[in-house]
């Protein structure tokens, strides 16, 4: 069965039949009129023949519910251009060798979790020295100084730590993304970084469940990394990248 791909819709139970599943909250009690209220709003998204497949009480006036709908969208899927990291993904020992070989030097990395964000494990899992599934974190790698500040840094305070170290890198993590206060803390990184005259010195890099390299960039930042990501990922990035950047000079 060939399917054109510029005109695709969402799959259910056959193709094309646009089929999809919604979930959201209002604030009102779980009943009847709640139920309906559910499907009068699933009908506003644009959703054909919508039923409430499940509604749950979440107390205090608050209802939950699963809505099943037909969604007749189609989006160009031959349209659709995502910018992209060019990295080549190196091991453990050819990042080292990179390092010797080209930089000559190590390569300095800061990393925290900023503004009130308290969750270190993605931060932990790339730069502390066990690391991750198999990966050791860049405190192991010999040709690296990473430091790690841990959770609730403020900006202006990880640009200090950097200027103080003259890291090559900063790294970013942002967990906590209620009403974009995760957009808020990256760009206010960025924007402090080019008040300071920092950004054209310094990798910014960002990462996070809800990031992507497509979403860093347009934030200003040189690249994102999301759910997936292993230590030597970002190692490699972070030196590949030096690397390109020595040699445009040296031109």
């Amino acid at each position: 069965m060939e399917i054109d791909l510029s005109r695709i819709k969402a799959y259910g139970d056959s193709l094309n039949d646009g089929a999809v599943q919604v979930s959201f909250t209002l604030p009102v009690p779980a009943g009847d009129e709640a139920k309906e209220a559910a499907r009068q709003m699933a009908l506003k998204m644009g959703l054909e023949e919508p039923a409430v497949a499940e509604m749950a009480d979440l107390g205090a006036g608050f209802s939950f519910f699963v809505i099943y709908g037909k969604c007749m969208h189609t989006v160009n899927y031959e349209a659709i251009k995502i910018p992209r990291r060019q990295q080549l993904v190196m091991s453990f020992g050819e990042v080292n060798e990179m390092i010797r070989k080209e930089i000559k030097r190590k390569v300095v990395v800061v990393a925290a979790c900023t503004g009130s964000d308290a969750h270190t494990v993605g931060i932990d899992a790339i730069i502390n020295m066990k690391g991750y599934m198999g990966e050791y974190g860049l405190e192991r790698y010999p040709e690296m100084e990473a430091y790690n500040l841990g959770s609730q840094v403020p900006n202006a305070e990880l640009l200090a730590k950097a200027v103080e170290l003259n890291a090559d890198a900063i790294l970013v993590s942002q967990v906590v993304t209620q009403k974009n206060i995760h957009l808020e803390n990256l760009t206010e990184l960025v924007e402090l970084a080019e008040a300071e005259g920092l950004r054209d010195r310094v990798l910014l890099i960002c990462g996070g469940p809800r990031i992507s390299h497509e979403l860093a960039i347009e934030l200003g930042y040189d690249a994102g990394f999301g759910p997936g990501t292993l230590p030597n990922h970002v190692a490699s990035y972070i030196t590949a990248e030096l690397v390109r950047r020595l040699k445009a000079e040296s031109k």
